[in-house]
């Protein structure tokens, strides 16, 4: 085994932890405790791999804090993979989900929601999806079968919805009823909204993830424009958060700002930009990639009451070319995202690979690129990425699954919609 040196130990603690205890309250500035949860586990082993995955420049100058934290290598051996076309004809779709059967419950971005079968044909949409504003970024987003799903039939979906002032992303649960035309939605039921509301067509998240105790984790954006992107530090609003409430859209007991007057108690972290990747690793962790600016993707590990620094501390550049605030990519209280991307991947899905037919994947991040056209495939050791493989599709991936045969399953974006199916 490799030894750690006392260098590398001491980055990861400032990974873990920021560089203090406390962090700043968004709302009166006063600082707060925050419950750190479990520390970050350093590699085991050194990396080995070739030259790095990304060989474009970068945006900025800027430099990782950590080793690794960007531009890991590439696998000394690539992945070879085959890759056929399951279904087509999908308009703009958003999130696909295996039903207990091996058939896909596939989202279309302008609020369709349709059954895919297993050899491809595409079902009649379902009945009773609620209306959407499917303007810009926005629309019916995200689905996850309840976690008794055999047995109850629901499944929760996440959508951008139209409300008196503005719009938001929400969350709703219904009854999935299956008919020969299609099927409905009964007993639809809304169980949590982000808010405040914002006019506006761009970041809404939005994954939704069952962990393994029951509760759900619901990924939001903070709406992009630079007026509301502030308020992801702000523990009063639920811009640019993480999550965590029951099945009813409560807030567990132990969530980090339960008790508090003033921040939201269903926030499990905070900081975060546009997080639309999330997955569990093996040991039924939170993980998540989050869309940065010019540069800036983030892989994280949201923790309870930690901030993710966005926008004072990024390790992107405004789309113009300008600094973001004052340029810091590190400051106290903020925790250090385990790796970033610059130039972005532009993540969007992503699943967590625990199939045999690609050992050299096994226990690895399968991330959706819509810029990067591909997968991106990162192994880790500890919390730490210690290679990053490019699969390239030639198609913006915007969803990620693992069947139980242990083939990748990739949506892809656009009004031209296709699932494809990789093999080996």
């Amino acid at each position: 085994m490799t030894r750690i040196s006392p260098t590398l130990l001491a980055s990861f603690a400032a990974l873990s932890l920021g560089t203090g205890a406390f962090a700043q309250d968004g709302n009166s500035g006063t600082p707060q405790p925050r419950i750190g949860g479990e520390s970050f586990a350093a590699p085991q082993h050194e990396a080995k791999g070739g030259e790095p995955a990304e060989t474009e420049p970068a945006n900025t100058t800027y430099k990782p804090l950590l080793p690794n934290q960007t531009r890991a290598p590439k696998p000394l051996e690539a992945t070879k993979v085959q890759s056929v076309v399951v279904a087509k004809g999908l308009d703009s779709a958003w999130a696909m989900e295996f039903l207990p059967d091996g058939r896909m419950l596939v989202t279309e971005k302008a609020g369709k929601l349709r059954i895919v079968a297993k050899e491809g044909t595409v079902g009649q949409p379902i009945a009773g999806v609620p209306k959407v504003d499917a303007r810009g970024q926005g629309g019916l987003l995200d689905v996850a079968l309840s976690p008794s799903f055999v047995s109850d039939r629901l499944i929760y979906f996440s959508y951008s919805e139209p409300r008196d002032k503005g719009n938001g992303t929400t969350v709703a649960r219904a009854k999935l009823i299956e008919e020969k035309d299609g099927g409905r939605l009964d007993d639809l039921k809304v169980i949590f909204r982000q808010t405040p509301s914002y006019e506006g067509d761009k970041h809404f998240g939005s994954r939704l993830v069952f962990a393994p105790d029951g509760k759900l984790f619901v990924t939001v954006g903070e709406r992009s424009d630079k007026g509301p992107r502030v308020q992801a530090q702000d523990l009063t609003s639920g811009l640019g958060k993480v999550f965590r409430i029951d099945t009813d859209g409560n807030a567990p007991k132990d969530n980090p700002f339960t008790g508090g007057e003033k921040a939201k108690p269903e926030i499990w972290s905070y900081g975060h930009r546009n997080v639309q990747s999330a997955a569990l690793d093996g040991q039924g962790r939170l993980w998540t990639v989050e869309h940065g600016p010019r540069g800036g993707d983030e892989l994280n590990r949201p923790r309870p009451g930690l901030n993710y620094g966005w926008p004072e501390v990024t390790y992107g550049i405004e789309y113009s070319g300008e600094k973001i605030g004052e340029g810091k990519t590190q400051a106290g209280g903020t925790v250090q995202p385990v790796y970033y991307w610059d130039p972005v991947i532009g993540p969007s899905g992503m699943a967590l690979y625990n199939g045999t037919l690609f050992p050299a994947w096994k226990d690895a991040f399968l991330v959706g690129g819509l810029v990067s056209g591909g997968i991106v495939a990162l192994k880790l050791d500890g919390d730490k990425v210690v290679t990053e493989e490019r699969i390239p599709l030639d198609h913006r991936i915007r969803d990620v699954k693992v069947a139980s045969d242990g083939s990748v399953y990739a949506v892809t974006d656009g009004p031209d919609g296709q699932i494809l199916k990789l093999t080996p």
